[in-house]
């Protein structure tokens, strides 16, 4: 697969079982990182842009578990759930990933978030590392990217609000 950029996301496939997002936010890295890990947040821009999110669990501890089920403008839900393995706020954090739908029990795969700080902005890097080529690529042809697109372009609406109001 070759690399994408969707707007102000790029993507990059560096081996089979990878994707890498990289996208530059204009807020601290401390409010960065808390976004992606307090539900009042993440309730606000996870998943594409014409979803809520109907359940926003996160029990942020190593070995702590997350989910989140997604609900669709149709009112079709689409749960996700993995648990944290890593937490160094507010540079780093490690989680597993699972799309958690009938007929689609992928194994998932680790994800690894590093937040760089750039000049009073933050550069977050999200490496997907799947268990198979198969899973990364049935993930991509579902709209992983443009989802991922939309999901980052809502956090940096919602870190606008918030930068803003402190």
């Amino acid at each position: 697969m070759m690399a994408e950029k969707s707007d102000a996301m790029q993507v990059t496939f560096p081996s089979d079982r990878e994707i890498v997002l990289t996208r530059d936010f204009d807020a601290p890295r401390s409010l960065v990182f808390e976004a992606f890990t307090r539900p009042e947040h993440v309730k606000h821009w996870w998943g594409p842009r014409d979803s809520t999110l109907s359940v926003c669990e996160v029990d942020l501890r190593p070995g702590g578990t997350w989910r989140f089920v997604v609900r669709k403008p149709n009112g079709k839900e689409e749960p996700f759930r993995g648990e944290y393995r890593e937490i160094t706020p507010p540079e780093r954090l490690v989680y597993t990933f699972r799309y958690d739908v009938d007929g689609y029990r992928e194994p998932g795969g680790l994800v690894t978030d590093l937040f760089q700080e750039r000049g009073g902005g933050t550069t977050v890097v999200e490496t997907m590392l799947f268990t198979s080529v198969e899973s990364r690529d049935v993930t991509v042809q579902q709209g992983m990217v443009k989802g991922a697109a939309e999901t980052f372009d809502r956090l940096a609406e919602l870190l606008a609000t918030l930068v803003k109001g402190k």
